[in-house]
């Protein structure tokens, strides 16, 4: 055998500007989701939070799951966890780490996959998402990347592939196997309209023709049912199912508000992006990027590491395998407790009517209808039906999200009713979450649920009323309460 011909496949030097891309996008977006978490975890899940990470930690006193909180928590600690993350993912975004040797990057991504995991596996519901595990398994594999000094090894190339042909396949997978609106091309009919949190655009993407929407389907199900194969295809047509991919994530984000889900899957993606592919596409992109580290050869200790992250990451890939050609397919779920080689999907139904969830206070004495309810307004979940909806991904607005799973679940959740006693008491964290307290910090006597049914309006009712949005009231979710009749509130 031709060790030498094989060390020189193992090399890509041809791949420069992705390691670029993929090691300071997934930085950036570990970045997102410190801050996002030193905004809000406290308030969710700190120490007088909605879920107290003591309490779970308590109940669960064999919880096996990697965290630095698992012997203490504090909200003290918690937010040292998220400044480091965010200083350490910020570096790595300057590209500072990878001026180094390739084992200095490598300890810079760990350390933010474990940092955190730690947040993740204490996150409870607020963090019960698949993007979590994704950010999580793609700092994992991007951290043996390298660094300048070597050439972006191949077999990490395609394993960063292969995780975003179980993110594409798997999602289109879970459609084609779900609601029948993603087999009769309806889907997007309604998903504009009813998915968790619009942005700006969404509106006017629900207005366009029912032909259009069954378009739009017909190239989600050829963009993740299809192209996924044709990453591991020679160049130029795996760096152009690359382009695809990105193009249909870009529509995604342009019309929608989904954390990082979007982002992580656009930069992930240019794993199968070489350097003349992208040079041609952008000639300001050198072509000749890696010349500048030619003669520079890979240390056989850093060869070992990363054949042996490969083989590793081989081997876990058994179980996604098996689930994607399952009957009963799993969506986002974990094979192993440390988050890696997941197997991921979304939106296997949609949603055919938007119910909101709204709480309304009064300081009156008498909580009846002939009361002053006043609504509180959120960031992202829609309230004001004249507001237009904000764009806020990759940021990931964790209250907001779970108040639309609220109609689609119960309303009788723990974490809401400690959230409406926190309302009673005025909480300051809690109402930081907020974009609108009707109060001003003021405590109001009673808070309640109502739920209503909400649509986008159309071109001609927007000229008339002025109102994004029409709202029907639907019925009381929870009756008036007070703080003495909050069920299950701790004193």
């Amino acid at each position: 055998m031709d060790w030498a011909a094989w060390f020189d496949w193992f090399d890509a030097p041809d791949y420069e500007f992705a390691r670029q891309v993929l090691q300071r996008g997934v930085a950036g977006l570990f970045f997102v989701a410190f801050l996002s978490s030193l905004n809000q975890f406290p308030a969710l899940l700190g120490e007088r939070g909605l879920l107290p990470v003591p309490d779970f930690l308590e109940a669960f006193s064999r919880f096996r799951r990697p965290t630095l909180f698992r012997w203490r928590y504090s909200d003290r600690l918690l937010r040292a966890v998220c400044v480091t993350g965010m200083v350490i993912a910020g570096t790595l975004v300057l590209g500072l780490p990878q001026l180094g040797p390739p084992w200095v990057p490598l300890i810079a991504f760990l350390a933010l996959w474990l940092l955190y995991m730690s947040i993740v596996n204490v996150g409870q519901t607020f963090y019960g998402f698949g993007w979590e595990m994704l950010l999580l398994e793609a700092g994992f594999t991007v951290a043996f990347l390298g660094s300048d000094q070597t050439d972006p090894p191949r077999t990490i190339l395609i394993l960063i592939a292969w995780l975003v042909f179980r993110l594409e396949f798997g999602a289109g997978m879970i459609k084609i196997r779900g609601g029948r609106e993603w087999r009769d091309l309806t889907a997007l009919y309604y998903h504009h309209e009813t998915q968790p949190m619009p942005g700006p655009l969404s509106r006017q993407a629900h207005l366009l023709p029912k032909p259009f929407h069954k378009l739009e389907v017909l190239g989600n199900h050829f963009a993740q049912l299809v192209v996924p194969f044709f990453l591991f295809a020679p160049q130029p047509i795996a760096s152009i199912a690359a382009g695809i991919i990105i193009f249909t994530q870009l529509w995604l984000v342009a019309s929608g508000n989904f954390a990082w889900l979007n982002w992580i899957a656009i930069v992930l993606a240019f794993a199968a992006v070489s350097d003349p592919v992208a040079h041609a596409v952008l000639p300001v992109i050198p072509l000749d990027w890696h010349a500048a580290g030619a003669g520079r050869e890979t240390p056989l200790w850093w060869l070992v590491i990363t054949l042996a992250a490969t083989v590793l990451l081989v081997v876990l890939s058994y179980w996604p395998i098996r689930n994607l050609f399952s009957h009963y397919q799993l969506m986002n779920a974990s094979f192993n407790r440390w988050q890696l080689v997941n197997t991921y999907g979304a939106f296997g139904t949609v949603t055919k009517q938007r119910i909101e969830v709204a709480v309304e206070g009064t300081m009156d004495e008498d909580p009846d209808e002939s009361a002053d309810w006043r609504e509180y307004g959120f960031k992202g979940k829609p309230w004001d039906v004249r507001r237009m909806p904000r764009q806020y991904a990759p940021y990931h607005l964790r209250l907001d999200w779970l108040m639309w799973f609220l109609p689609l679940r119960t309303v009788h959740e723990e974490w809401f009713y400690v959230f409406l006693s926190k309302l009673l008491e005025a909480d300051r964290a809690v109402l930081r979450l907020l974009r609108h307290d009707p109060f001003d910090g003021e405590r109001p006597r009673w808070v309640r649920a109502r739920t209503y049914l909400y649509r986008f309006s159309t071109r001609d009712e927007f000229r008339k009323t002025g109102q994004r949005w029409i709202r029907t009231p639907l019925y009381e979710a929870i009756p008036p309460l007070s703080l003495r009749r909050v069920p299950g509130r701790r004193q």
